[in-house]
């Protein structure tokens, strides 16, 4: 394998992983707090429609990413509402979200362009374009380091970097604030952040609307970044990989960003490599589809070890009088 065919797959996978590494975050940020979300994938979904929508409507990406995040935060009150505040059942919660956002997504997109579920194509303004960065064109002629800065560092929209941003960025708040510190002591002890007089309510609220934001982010980067428009069910379970991106990840950012990566790179191979020919056999597409998430399964069953969750984690807090 050359070095063009490895900054290839590489490149494939900083672009496939970067709704998984928001995604990834966004749990983090509320499973810290004590929220399990299983409703990532529908947040997601949710935004991808409204970002898409409202781009070519508008023609302007940034008021589709704002609508975007709009709709996703606004899945994460509902589901803020049930866990928290009427201390509902957290799991059920996330996976009605996505049956929600599975329907009415296709629903509305039926009603508003009648393109069977889906939206028009993006054009244009209506879409996030690559970004090249400074002497991107100048360096590439310098030999290994040239082609990995112009054609894999470089190139790329301005949320795949924003992504990556995130994660030292999710490091410094969680670990180097006073929220952060608040944040993920309500997820480990609720009842001593209410001793000292600080809401716990308040705190988890907090982290289920980061989570929609950084959902809304991703979303929007699968419609109007990664592909130019909305199609059914197009997120194709990048909300439950996270999920397992973050249990292997045992809730830390850094490692969010190695677990995230390392699913990129299977998506990203199993998308370039398909109809493999072993000579006896050819190893069929559906297979090299199914690869990612069979690996999923297999890297959490066989490598994670013992990934322990917030010790409050999927409980309402009910404070004592």
């Amino acid at each position: 394998m050359d070095l063009d065919t490895i900054i290839q797959v590489l490149d494939s996978t900083i672009r496939l992983s970067t709704p998984l590494l928001l995604a990834c975050l966004a749990g983090l940020f509320s499973e810290r707090a004590g929220i399990f979300d299983i409703g990532l994938e529908g947040k997601m979904l949710f935004s991808a429609f409204f970002s898409a929508a409202i781009a070519f409507t508008t023609g302007s990406v940034w008021l589709g990413l704002l609508a975007g995040m709009v709709a996703s935060i606004a899945l994460s009150a509902i589901h803020g509402l049930a866990s928290i505040t009427f201390r509902g059942n957290q799991l059920i919660s996330g996976v009605a979200l996505n049956f929600l956002a599975s329907g009415l997504t296709v629903l509305v997109a039926q009603d508003w362009f009648r393109q069977g579920g889906r939206t028009p194509t993006l054009e244009g303004g209506a879409r996030f374009e690559a970004i090249t960065l400074p002497f991107a064109e100048s360096l590439r002629g310098v030999p290994v380091l040239g082609p990995i800065y112009a054609d894999l560092i470089s190139g790329h929209s301005i949320l795949v970097y924003v992504a990556f941003a995130m994660v030292p960025l999710t490091w410094w708040v969680l670990f180097r604030t006073r929220f952060g510190l608040r944040l993920r002591a309500v997820g480990e002890a609720p009842e001593a952040v209410d001793t000292a007089g600080v809401s716990v309510v308040g705190l988890r609220f907090a982290a289920v609307a980061i989570c929609g934001a950084l959902c809304g982010l991703a979303g929007a980067y699968l419609a109007t970044g990664l592909q130019a428009g909305f199609v059914k069910e197009m997120t194709a379970g990048r909300g439950y990989i996270a999920l397992a991106a973050l249990i292997f990840a045992k809730w830390r950012p850094w490692y969010a960003l190695v677990a995230c990566l390392l699913f990129g790179l299977l998506q990203a191979i199993a998308l370039r490599y398909q109809n493999i020919d072993l000579g006896a056999f050819v190893v069929p597409v559906q297979f090299m589809d199914a690869l990612p998430y069979i690996l999923t399964v297999v890297i959490l069953a066989g490598f994670v070890g013992k990934a322990i969750p917030p010790r409050a984690g999927g409980e309402p807090y009910v404070k004592e009088r």
